[in-house]
């Protein structure tokens, strides 16, 4: 009789153990199926938070694109994003390339055959390297020996190339901070450049926009030439670039634009910092391996240095 009590005593716990166990394993399913719901929620909410964060981004960035018209032509990778626009002005055509650098790999500031004291055309360059975009950077100076150099501070890589050079006559260095941020302007000391920590930049004149103002430009380059082929390197507020390279028909200064107009045209864009880089026959655009300007040569024009720009 003990022996039957002991059976129905160990049968009542498995039972009891075993309905136990069936509660146990729905809570558990129940507690899942809630950590799965839980969990897509809030990744849910996560991406609809990052969506709602990059919105005024893309509400600004769609903004400043319009007012470029419709592009010609454009190019996206992981490195970078190129844009391609038309411009047609009262009194000077050209183009602009606005450019999203998205990795350090994006662009180089790179010398005329990679060698102090030689040149090359932009074209040439942008094959060498196998870019996908250049256009033309600083200005040069010619030895009696038939070598062309950089003009005064050139900075490639983090380094300078050939010392610092302090601003002369009005002279500006332009270029790009390590984090790829646009910096340029006058430059007493190497310490004063050192403080934004240049990755890459060279040397022409003048400054044109400065926090979205209009910097006074001196006279000579307000007449000599009065118009011109030009390229202008320029920024966003959300550290996008903007260049502008305009046409001009020959060297006479009477084509092409003004320093003045390529202001006002910057500002109407929402440009906050803008340099000239040198123009003339150097102003080059290459995009997609095609000579886009027409050089005011006639041809392409060796120089001593390019920004080059790579998918």
């Amino acid at each position: 009789m003990s022996l039957h009590n002991d059976a129905v005593t160990i049968i009542g716990k498995l039972d009891q153990a075993a309905s136990d166990a069936a509660i146990t394993k729905t809570n558990i399913e129940k507690y899942f199926e809630l950590y799965e719901k839980s969990t897509a929620e809030v990744a849910s909410m996560l991406k609809s938070a990052a969506a709602q964060a990059a919105r005024p981004g893309i509400i600004y960035d769609s903004r400043i694109t319009a007012k470029l018209g419709s592009p010609r032509g454009q190019v996206s990778s992981s490195n970078i994003d190129l844009k391609l626009f038309d411009l047609h002005e009262n009194n000077y055509s050209g183009y602009a390339l606005k450019v999203n650098l998205k990795s350090d790999k994006a662009i180089k500031l790179v010398l005329g055959k990679d060698k102090m004291g030689s040149s090359e055309t932009t074209l040439d360059a942008v094959r060498r390297y196998g870019a996908i975009a250049g256009v033309n950077a600083g200005g040069f100076a010619d030895d009696n020996k038939g070598g062309r150099y950089p003009l005064d501070t050139t900075v490639i890589g983090g380094k300078y190339l050939n010392g610092f050079f302090p601003s002369n006559n009005g002279t500006i260095f332009i270029g790009l901070n390590k984090e790829r941020k646009l910096i340029g302007g006058k430059f007493t000391s190497q310490s004063q450049l050192d403080a934004l920590d240049p990755l890459m930049g060279s040397t022409f004149v003048p400054t044109l926009l400065q926090g979205g103002a209009k910097t006074s430009i001196p006279t000579q380059w307000q007449t000599s030439p009065a118009r011109a082929a030009r390229t202008i390197m320029a920024n966003y507020k959300n550290d996008q670039l903007l260049f502008i390279v305009t046409d001009g028909r020959d060297e006479s200064g009477n084509s092409g634009a003004t320093l003045a107009e390529l202001q006002d045209k910057m500002q109407s864009l929402g440009i906050v910092d803008a340099y000239n880089l040198d123009g003339g026959g150097s102003s080059t655009l290459i995009f997609n391996g095609s000579l886009i300007n027409k050089p005011s040569d006639g041809k392409l024009r060796p120089l001593a240095t390019h920004f080059l720009f790579f998918k």
